[in-house]
C-alpha cells in the first residue's frame, strides 16, 4: 500500500544540542570535515546509510540517543565550538575583503540552471551544476559577496538504475523540501515572498523562493509547485532539463526574469546592496537581462539606453563547444510569450533581435539563448584556454570581419573546490606532515612525507572505492533479484592492489564511453594480465531522451558481465556526488577520451588530480593546457583520420599502447618495500603543481579580478548622473553604426626602411581613411602586423595605433584631409621591426569610445584592401 502524501517530520532537539540546528542549516557541513566528523559521532552507521545527510541522520536517530548526547559534555562542547566557528566563518573578513578595494562590487548575482553542492540536495545533472556549486563554495571561502540563483526541481534530475539487459532506467523520486536544508523567503509579517510572471492568455506563473545557505552565500531557488498555480503550471519546475520546448522556455523565463525579481526581493528584505554585476552561467538564464532592461525602461530609459547599462554589468560564461549544445527556441514561441504583460515597455521586436541568428549559417526564425547571452553581456568567457579558442571560432559570425583572436570571448579555466573533493585521508596526511589540512598549499615533493606514507594513503583510498563499489552493486542486485542470494563472486569484485582506472561523466556520444571497447580482446588481456592486471571503474548517466547514449551504456554493461572480466570492470549505477567523492580518490589513473575539441573543460580529471591520480586523456579541455609529461599521459588525437571510425581505431590503439607499455609497467615497478617509487614521484609532482592551479579558489579569484571588478567599474560609469553616460553611449553607437558604411581605408603607403630591412629598423606607415560622417575621435586606426604565412595570413599579430596628422607638426588645427572637405583623413605612425623573417602588415579602422570593453563590441571594422 502506498501513501497518498509524504512529508518529513523534523526532530526536536534537546536544548543542549541546539547548536546542531545551526550546523545542519548551513551547507558548509558538506565540505567542512570537522562538522562532518561530529555528525558521524551521533551514529556512524546511520550517518553512512543517510548518505552523509545530517537532516536525515537526525530524523533517523532515536530520542534516547539524542538525550544521551545532550548529557555528553564532550559532545555538547564540541558542537558549540563548531557552531561558534561557523559564526566566525560567516562574519570574519576574508580574501575579498582584504584584497579588493572600492572598485569591487558589493553584490554579484550568479545564475545557473543547476547547482551541485551536496548529494543531499540533488539539483544537478553533471559538470555544469557541480561547477556552479564549487563556484559558490569557493566564493564563500573567499568572502566574495555572491547571491546564487536557480530553480528548485521537485524531482531533481533522475535516479539511474540498470536493467538486466543493461538498459538505463530512470526514476524520479519526489523530493520533500521539509527534509532538505531549505527555508522559505518570507516578509517580516511571515508571509512567503511570491514571484509572478504574466503569461499568454491572461495566465500567471507564480513561484515561491527557497533560500539555501551555502556558507556565506545565499542560494535562491524558485519553485512553482504551489497551490497559487493552476495544475499545469505547478509542474514547470518538476525536473531538471525535462519536458519539451515550451516547458523548457517556461523554466528559463522563470530562472532569468523571476530570478532577478527574487534577488531584488531578497536584497531589499535583508538590507543588502542590489547586485552591480550579473553572471550568467550558460545561456539558460539569459532572460535576466531583459528583466533588468524592463526595470530601466520603467525608470525612463529607452531600450537601447537600458541595453548599455545591462551589458556593462553582465558576465556571460559559455560552457558548450558545439552549437547542438545550445538552447534554441522557435522565434514564434518567444514572440508569443513576450507579446504580453510579461515585460511591460520592452518591444517584442527588440527581444527577438537579441536572439536572432543573423549571421552566415544562422537559422532564420530561431531564437538562440547563447547568442542573446553574448549580446547582453559586455564580457564573456569560455571555461578553458582551448574552449575559449573554440568559442571564438563558433561565435565569430557575431563579429564579422574580425580575426578569431579579436572576438571578445576570453577564457577562465574551471577549477574544483578542494575541500569538497580532496579525500579526508589526504587532508589528514597534510595536517600531520605540514601542519595544515589544505592539501593544495603544501609542497608534496618535500621529504616531510615519505613515499611509503603517501602510497599507503592512496591504497586506503582504493580500499574505500572497492568497498563502495561492492556495496552499490550488491544493492542493485538485490533490487533486481528480490529474495535471491547475492552471488559469491561479488565479494571479489575489484582489488585494492590492482592498477585502477576511473571513467565517470555524462554519456553523450562525443565523450566516447565505449572507446575502450574498440578492441575487446585486447582490453580483456589488459584486464586479466597475470602480472600487471588493470581494473576499470565506470559510471555515468545518459540523458533520458538520448537512446544512443543509453546504447553505449548497454554495450559497456554487457561487456562487463562477461565472467572472464566481471571482477575487473564494473559500471556503477546512479553516478552522484556521494559516489564521486570516493571514486576520484580511489583511482590511480583518470581516463578521458572525448572527440577533440568537444570537451569544454572536463573537471572530473581535476578532482582526481587533487587526490594524486594521474590523468590519461586526449589533449582537450583543461588537460590541453596543464599536461606536462609528468602528471599523466596524453592520448594522441588522430585529427587527420579519414573518418570517425578510423579516428576511433587509431586513438583506441594509442590508449591500449599507453596502458600496456607505459602506465602498467610504471605502476608495478616496486622497490623492496612494495612501493612504486617512480609512480609516487609522478603523484607528488601532480599534487604539488596541479592542486593550486586546479582549485576553484584560483578560478573565482580570476573571475573577480578579470571580470567582476571590470564589470562593476563599467556599470558605475554608465549609470552615473542618472544614466547620462548610457544615454550618450546609445546615441553614439547608433550614429557610428549608421555612418559605418562610409568608413574605408582608401590608401596605405610605407617607407623609412632600406631595400634590405633589418631588425631594429622602423617602418613608417601612412594611411588615408575615409571617415564619412564620423570624426577621428570616433575611431582607432591601427597598423596590424606580424609574421606573414602562406596566403599572406598574419600570425603572432601586434597592433600599433596610428595618429591623426594635423596641419602643422605639434599643432591641433585639425586633421589633414587630402583634398579638403569630406576627403580622406591622414593617419601615420611607425612600426618596429623586432624579429627576423617574413613580415607583413595591414591597416584597420575600428570604433573607439572610452565605455567600450573591446574594439569589436559593435561588430564593425574596415580594413585596407
Amino acid at each position: 500500500m502506498k501513501a497518498i502524501r509524504r512529508f518529513t517530520v523534523r526532530t526536536v532537539l534537546p536544548e543542549a544540542l541546539r547548536a546542531l540546528d545551526d550546523l545542519t542549516g548551513n551547507l558548509r557541513w558538506s565540505w567542512h570535515e570537522p562538522t562532518r566528523q561530529l555528525f558521524s559521532r551521533i551514529d556512524p552507521d546511520v550517518w553512512h546509510e543517510s548518505g552523509n545527510d545530517p537532516i536525515a541522520l537526525l530524523g533517523a536517530v532515536g530520542t534516547e540517543r539524542l538525550e544521551q548526547l545532550a548529557r555528553d559534555e564532550d559532545f555538547v562542547r564540541d558542537a558549540n565550538a563548531l557552531r561558534d566557528d561557523l559564526q566566525h566563518y560567516l562574519t570574519e573578513p576574508r580574501w575579498y575583503q582584504h584584497h579588493q578595494g572600492d572598485e569591487a562590487p558589493q553584490t554579484i548575482a550568479y545564475f545557473s540552471p543547476e547547482f551541485g553542492i551536496t548529494a543531499a540536495l540533488p539539483q544537478y545533472s553533471g559538470g555544469l551544476g557541480i561547477l556552479a556549486g564549487d563556484h559558490l563554495k569557493s566564493a564563500s571561502d573567499l568572502g566574495v559577496p555572491i547571491i546564487g540563483v536557480g530553480l528548485f526541481y521537485r524531482a531533481g534530475y533522475f535516479k539511474q538504475s540498470i536493467s538486466r539487459e543493461g538498459w538505463q532506467l530512470e526514476a524520479y523520486p519526489v523530493l520533500d523540501p521539509d527534509g532538505l536544508p531549505l527555508r522559505v523567503l518570507r516578509r517580516p509579517d511571515g508571509t512567503a515572498v511570491h514571484i509572478t510572471l504574466a503569461l499568454p492568455e491572461g495566465r500567471a506563473l507564480v513561484a515561491r523562493v527557497w533560500v539555501v545557505s551555502v556558507g556565506r552565500v545565499p542560494l535562491l531557488l524558485l519553485d512553482t509547485d504551489i497551490p497559487e498555480n493552476e495544475e499545469s503550471l505547478q509542474s514547470v519546475t518538476d525536473r531538471l532539463y525535462g519536458g519539451g520546448g515550451e516547458h523548457r522556455l517556461l523554466q528559463e523565463l522563470l530562472l532569468g526574469i523571476g530570478g532577478v525579481r527574487a534577488v531584488t526581493a531578497y536584497t531589499d528584505l535583508m538590507g543588502r546592496a542590489r547586485p552591480e554585476v550579473f553572471h550568467t552561467n550558460e545561456g539558460h538564464a539569459g532572460f535576466l537581462g531583459l528583466e533588468r532592461i524592463a526595470t530601466l525602461i520603467a525608470a525612463g530609459l529607452s531600450f537601447q539606453e537600458a541595453l548599455q547599462v545591462v551589458r556593462a554589468g553582465t558576465v556571460f560564461t559559455t560552457h558548450t563547444p558545439v552549437p547542438a549544445g545550445i538552447d534554441r527556441f522557435d522565434a514564434g514561441l518567444v514572440q508569443r510569450y513576450f507579446s504580453t504583460d510579461l515585460l511591460p515597455g520592452v518591444p517584442v521586436e527588440d527581444v527577438l533581435a537579441l536572439g536572432a541568428e543573423t549571421y552566415a549559417g544562422g537559422a532564420p526564425g530561431t531564437f538562440n539563448m547563447a547568442v542573446m547571452g553574448l549580446r547582453l553581456g559586455q564580457r564573456a568567457n569560455g571555461v578553458s584556454k582551448l574552449h575559449g579558442e573554440v568559442s571564438r571560432g563558433m561565435f565569430a559570425g557575431l563579429w564579422p570581419g574580425f580575426e578569431s583572436e579579436d572576438v571578445p570571448i576570453t577564457s577562465v579555466t574551471n577549477g574544483v573546490h578542494a575541500p569538497t573533493w580532496t579525500d579526508p585521508a589526504l587532508s589528514a596526511l597534510a595536517q600531520r606532515s605540514f601542519g595544515t589540512s589544505d592539501a593544495t598549499s603544501v609542497d608534496w615533493r618535500s621529504d616531510a612525507v615519505s613515499d611509503a606514507e603517501l602510497w599507503q594513503v592512496k591504497r586506503g583510498m582504493r580500499q574505500q572505492l572497492v568497498a563502495d563499489a561492492r556495496r552499490r552493486l550488491t544493492v542493485e542486485w538485490e533490487q533486481q533479484n528480490p529474495g535471491a542470494g547475492v552471488p559469491a563472486w561479488f565479494s571479489q569484485i575489484l582489488d585494492p592492489d590492482v592498477l585502477t582506472i576511473g571513467f565517470a561523466r555524462r554519456v553523450p556520444t562525443y565523450k566516447r564511453l565505449t572507446l575502450m571497447l574498440h578492441d575487446q580482446e585486447r582490453l580483456r588481456k589488459l584486464l586479466t594480465d597475470p602480472e600487471r592486471p588493470v581494473q576499470l571503474v565506470i559510471a555515468g548517466k545518459s540523458h533520458p531522451a538520448d537512446d544512443e547514449g543509453k546504447r553505449l551504456i548497454q554495450q559497456l554493461v554487457q561487456f562487463a558481465s562477461d565472467p572472464e572480466v566481471r571482477q575487473r570492470i564494473v559500471f556503477l549505477p546512479n553516478y552522484d556526488i556521494g559516489m564521486a567523492q570516493l571514486l576520484y580518490p580511489g583511482t590511480d589513473v583518470w581516463l578521458n577520451n572525448p572527440l577533440r575539441p568537444l570537451e569544454a573543460c572536463g573537471t572530473s580529471g581535476m578532482k582526481a588530480a587533487l587526490n594524486g591520480s594521474l590523468n590519461l586523456s586526449i589533449l582537450d579541455g583543461w588537460w590541453n593546457e596543464f599536461y606536462d609529461g609528468e602528471n599523466g599521459w596524453a592520448i594522441p588525437s588522430a585529427d587527420a583520420a579519414g573518418d570517425a571510425a578510423e579516428r576511433d581505431a587509431l586513438e583506441a590503439e594509442s590508449l591500449y599502447d599507453l596502458i600496456e607499455n607505459q602506465i602498467a609497467p610504471r605502476y608495478y615497478d616496486r622497490d623492496a618495500d612494495g612501493v612504486p617509487t617512480r609512480w609516487v614521484q609522478s603523484m607528488r609532482h601532480t599534487l604539488a603543481t596541479l592542486s593550486p592551479e586546479l582549485s576553484a579558489d584560483r578560478m573565482v579569484k580570476e573571475y573577480v579580478e578579470r571580470l567582476y571588478v571590470p564589470a562593476a567599474v563599467s556599470n558605475r560609469a554608465v549609470v552615473a548622473a542618472d544614466h547620462q553616460p548610457a544615454r550618450e553611449l546609445a546615441e553614439w553607437k547608433a550614429r557610428v553604426i549608421a555612418a559605418w558604411p562610409g568608413v574605408s581605408v582608401t590608401h596605405v603607403e610605407s617607407g623609412g626602411v632600406d631595400a634590405t630591412p633589418q631588425v631594429g629598423d622602423e617602418l613608417h606607415v601612412r594611411a588615408l581613411v575615409n571617415l564619412g560622417a564620423l570624426t577621428p575621435e570616433d575611431v582607432a586606426v591601427e597598423a596590424v602586423y606580424g609574421q606573414a604565412r602562406d596566403g599572406d595570413t598574419l600570425t603572432n599579430i601586434e597592433r600599433k595605433k596610428l595618429a591623426v596628422q594635423t596641419a602643422e607638426p605639434g599643432t591641433a588645427t585639425g586633421p589633414v584631409r587630402i583634398g579638403g572637405g569630406d576627403a580622406p583623413v591622414q593617419f601615420a605612425g611607425t612600426v618596429p621591426l623586432k624579429r627576423a623573417g617574413s613580415f607583413g602588415y595591414t591597416v584597420r579602422v575600428v570604433p573607439r569610445h572610452p565605455l567600450l570593453a573591446t574594439p569589436a563590441e559593435l561588430g564593425v571594422i574596415a580594413t585596407a584592401r
